[in-house]
């Protein structure tokens, strides 16, 4: 991880993650105190919701707690590092409040796959963007 995020992610989150996926295509990785907030929302939905069971048994499946190394690093488990196919180059994606790591041709193939729209353009001009 860059010098610069590697301290920006440390002095705002600590060094804890949950490392996770929903479908084992892309490994999602959530700094402790972000994944915990998605874990009090979850705690709204009803257990019996039929979306929120999925959900749960995916990211419980994939998932796995880990910490950030001296060097910056972050160890992704193999069940998920296996499926996931992080065997070789990749692309790591910022989404906010998460990163996303992806097999580079997986993510080209899915980038290229799903083309950038005008409707997508003026549904995300509505929000000023």
């Amino acid at each position: 991880m860059p010098a610069d995020i590697r301290r920006y992610i440390e002095e705002t989150y600590g060094t804890d993650f949950y490392i996770t996926s929903v479908t084992g295509e892309e490994v999602m990785i959530y700094p402790l105190p972000e994944w915990i907030a998605i874990e009090g929302k979850l705690a709204q939905i009803p257990n019996m919701e039929p979306a929120k069971r999925k959900f749960m048994d995916r990211v419980n499946y994939f998932g796995k707690q880990a910490s950030m190394d001296g060097q910056g690093r972050i160890l992704v488990h193999p069940l998920l590092r296996t499926l996931a196919e992080l065997d070789g180059e990749v692309c790591v994606v910022g989404k906010q409040s998460y990163l996303e790591v992806w097999n580079k041709p997986r993510y080209d193939h899915k980038v290229r796959g799903e083309p950038y729209l005008e409707e997508d353009a003026a549904k995300i001009a509505k929000f000023g963007i």
